[in-house]
């Protein structure tokens, strides 16, 4: 299982320069980077791996407040939050608990089928709809979970670590 975010929808990944040397570094850009990068992971690991009856899912666990916020002054959550509501078609954002937010994980590796979230995007406990837009919105967007792009982040990885997995 690799842990994605809705944050995902900021941005994909940007195979020509991953590291910010020739973009400007924007620390959201950078988190939805990572998550898309997460989710596409999965997408090629289950595809690498399925037929040895190795699977591997993505999974939005929800907003948690976490210490992942730790260096965020109240001023920012707030607009995060902000953000979230203008974002949502729902109610307005509600923060999860430590348990609510595991309860995707639970549930796509121990009661879903393999084959129902393998190399998928899962979220609030079912396999997320693909949703065009961009930003934190609910559902997945098409860039993270094209085949074609996991393989292109996979084969640059490699790349960049110079090893082959």
């Amino acid at each position: 299982m690799s842990l994605s975010s809705a944050g995902h929808g900021i941005a994909d990944v940007d195979l020509d320069d991953p590291n910010f040397e020739r973009t400007p570094y924007d620390r959201w850009v950078a988190y939805g980077r990572a998550k898309t990068a997460n989710a596409l992971f999965a997408v090629e690991f289950d595809r690498r791996h399925r037929d040895r009856g190795v699977r591997a899912t993505s999974v939005h666990p929800g907003g948690i407040n976490t210490e992942l916020g730790r260096h965020m002054s109240q001023e920012e959550m707030d607009a995060l939050v902000q953000q979230m509501d203008a974002a949502g078609e729902g109610p307005s954002f509600k923060w999860k608990t430590i348990p609510q937010g595991a309860a995707t994980s639970v549930w796509t590796g121990v009661v879903a089928q393999a084959d129902a979230v393998g190399g998928r995007y899962c979220e609030d406990c079912h396999v997320a709809d693909v949703s065009p837009g961009q930003g934190v919105l609910p559902g997945v967007r098409p860039y993270a979970v094209d085949p074609d792009r996991a393989r292109d982040l996979w084969a640059k990885s490699e790349e960049m670590v110079g090893e082959q997995f």
